[in-house]
């Protein structure tokens, strides 16, 4: 399996989920429940996250980074905005410093 299209391969799939059933479908019950909740899973995999690097538990940390992602995309998705937007977004930023990039956002 190719790493570099993994995240592509993954929006497609939560793509075609997306107004699947609810019942048979973790991406369309979560839709089916709205940005909020979506937003809520996303914080909640963030914290667990977080917890799992700060007990420098790798095993976790490598899940709950996946499920980060995953219900990034699946936010990402409802809002309709492409990963691509958000991978151009990143080349936009390449080889700037991260404090002038941050700065200059507040202007």
């Amino acid at each position: 399996m190719d790493n570099a299209e993994t995240l592509s391969r993954l929006e497609a799939t939560i793509a075609a989920r997306r107004n699947a059933d609810p019942a048979t479908s973790y991406v369309a019950k979560l839709n089916a429940r709205g940005v909020p909740k979506i937003a809520q899973k996303l914080g909640e995999e963030a914290v667990e996250a977080v917890i799992a690097a700060m007990a420098d538990d790798r095993p976790g940390l490598i899940g709950e980074a996946a499920d980060l992602l995953f219900h990034l995309l699946v936010l990402l998705g409802a809002r309709d905005i492409p990963l691509a937007e958000v991978l151009a977004e990143l080349d936009r930023r390449e080889g700037v410093s991260g404090i002038d990039e941050k700065a200059s956002r507040s202007q």
